[in-house]
C-alpha cells in the first residue's frame, strides 16, 4: 500500500475539527481510512521548515534509500553539521525515521503538499 504524508496549511481549529468527525465516526462504529498528515499554522511555517535544501535531502534519501548521516552529508556534498541538524528538524515533523541501526529514510511513497489561496 501506498504511503501518502499529508502536508497542509491548518489552524488549530480545523485540526480539532477533523478529530472530532473521526472520533464520532469511531464511536459509531464506522471504519476510517488511514492518514497521516502534519499541519503547520502558516505559510512562513511550513517554507522555514522545508527549506529548498531540506526538499533536496527528502528527495535524494528516497532516491538512494536508507543510509548514515555521514553518508548523506558526502552524498549532498553538504557539512556533517548542517545535515545532521536537517535530519533532526525532518524527524521532528515525521517526514524522516530512523531504521533498527540507525540509517535514516524517508518512508513515504508521496508527500502531498497544500497551500490553500482563500482563507
Amino acid at each position: 500500500m501506498k504511503r501518502v504524508l499529508h502536508v497542509e496549511i491548518s489552524s488549530l481549529e480545523k485540526s480539532l475539527e477533523q478529530f472530532g468527525k473521526a472520533l464520532e465516526q469511531t464511536m459509531q462504529g464506522a471504519e476510517l481510512e488511514s492518514f497521516e498528515g502534519i499541519g503547520f499554522e502558516s505559510l512562513a511555517e511550513l517554507l522555514g521548515t522545508l527549506t529548498p535544501k531540506r526538499w533536496e535531502l527528502i528527495r535524494r534519501l528516497k532516491q538512494e534509500g536508507p543510509m548514515t548521516i555521514y553518508a548523506l552529508a558526502k552524498m549532498l556534498g553538504r557539512d556533517y553539521k548542517n545535515v545532521r541538524l536537517d535530519v533532526k528538524a525532518l524527524e521532528e515533523w515525521g517526514i524522516i525515521e530512523r531504521d533498527e541501526v540507525e540509517r535514516v529514510l524517508v518512508p513515504w511513497d508521496e508527500i502531498d503538499v497544500r497551500v490553500p489561496l482563500a482563507a
